[in-house]
């Protein structure tokens, strides 16, 4: 199993964990309140909290692809949401991305 944990600093967190929820359930399945939540998306789920301050986002997949996807989607997702702040999420190198990402770009040309 592979998995991978960001956590943002942002006064606004429990706020984009509901925005980010209710956009994803839309589309695939979603359990959450107002300070945690679950996005079941198909590489696997991707656990989040919030509190004053930050939120935390674990992501959780049987692929490191699977891990970088769901990454990829909550960075593009949540700099949209937060386009008022500079939002960064600091995700940890893991091993493998680099060999994983390059992959994908060569699938994508080809």
């Amino acid at each position: 199993m592979f998995e991978n944990t960001a956590t943002v600093t942002t006064e606004k967190a429990a706020k984009y964990l509901v925005q980010l929820c209710k956009h994803f359930a839309h589309k695939v399945e979603v359990d959450y309140c107002e300070t945690s939540g679950t996005v079941h998306f198909p590489p696997g789920p991707c656990a989040m909290h919030a509190d004053e301050n930050t939120l935390t986002m674990q992501c959780r997949s049987e692929s490191l692809r699977g891990v970088l996807m769901m990454q990829g989607i909550l960075d593009s997702h949540l700099e949209r949401f937060a386009w008022r702040e500079e939002i960064t999420i600091p995700w940890p190198k893991l091993d493998g991305e680099d060999a994983v990402r390059a992959q994908v770009a060569a699938e994508q040309q080809g």
